[in-house]
């Protein structure tokens, strides 16, 4: 059960979330069945759930950039790159961050606390190594440098922050692997280990670490289960009873894109009071295999 001691100091509480994609509507949903108020802000708000607060605006224009009116208790900044480039990472991970920071100060908004969806792929490690919070990030790619540049934004901001890098997210219209396994197109290489997040615990997670008093400034959103690739990609065939993948030697460009190899240690989640609803790969493709959400 989600904790919600800290968000219960409030009888509702008003809460931000700029860049309201997938993981921002499942986490307002959620909220909004909480009893409290939510606004998403993004160019076009007829993706929104009913629940949400549609709030129309750009984050790359601080002039068309519009808040709500009432005090906000949190901000949770979810925005995603649009494209794979240099200028698109840099203008959703830092001149994003930067405009909204500015526009929250010039307006007088006093949060409590901003989480920002951050990303694994900081880590540059590639030995299937153990990264945990401690663990150095120093992306060498210019993704992984961007991102890393909106979090300490951030951390070096006005308002407390706390950072959740997110591993691989998967669930409902994140079908991607399942869909390369079923028409045979799916490929991996040996001994190269991959980490992953259901969405909907995304979401719950985001949730959760609002509702701590006092939250650590960084967290690794993953689930209990780093596993190698192509175990993963074998179990989804045998599922789905197709051929497994293809082994190759090396990753092509498209998987370049990818974070590196290493395993991912999400201790300190746990440490918080967080339950998965979906613990591992198994629990989480099978309940999307069998349609469920």
């Amino acid at each position: 059960m989600i904790n919600t001691i800290g968000l219960g100091i409030y009888r509702m509480a008003n809460i931000l979330i700029a860049g309201c994609g997938d993981i921002g509507n499942r986490l307002g949903v959620n909220l909004a069945a909480d009893g409290h108020k939510v606004w998403g802000l993004k160019r076009n708000t007829a993706t929104l759930a009913p629940q949400i607060q549609p709030l129309p605006g750009d984050l790359q224009r601080p002039d068309n950039l519009n808040l709500p009116q009432e005090q906000l208790d949190y901000v949770v900044y979810s925005a995603a790159a649009d494209a794979y480039s240099e200028a698109h990472y840099r203008a959703a991970y830092v001149d994003g961050v930067a405009n909204l920071l500015t526009v929250l100060a010039a307006v007088g908004q006093q949060p409590r606390r901003i989480l920002l969806v951050s990303s694994t792929s900081v880590y540059p490690q590639q030995q299937g190594e153990w990264v945990d919070e401690d663990s150095p990030a120093v992306p060498t790619g210019f993704s992984g440098r961007l991102i890393r540049e909106g979090e300490e934004l951030l951390w070096n901001g006005p308002y407390p922050a706390t950072v959740v890098r997110f591993g691989g997210i998967y669930g409902p219209g994140r079908t991607r692997l399942i869909d390369s396994v079923r028409d045979g197109t799916a490929r991996c290489v040996q001994g190269v280990y991959s980490n992953r997040i259901h969405s909907q615990d995304c979401a719950r997670a985001l949730q959760h670490l609002m509702a701590l008093d006092e939250p650590e400034l960084l967290y690794l959103g993953v689930d209990d289960d780093p596993a190698l690739s192509c175990d993963v990609m074998r179990w989804l065939a045998e599922r789905l009873d197709v051929a497994g993948p293809q082994v190759v030697a090396h990753r092509d460009d498209a998987q370049k894109r990818q974070p590196g190899n290493k395993r991912c240690r999400n201790t300190r989640l746990r440490a918080s009071g967080y339950e998965f609803l979906y613990p591992g790969y198994q629990q989480g493709y099978t309940a999307i295999l069998k349609g469920s959400t």
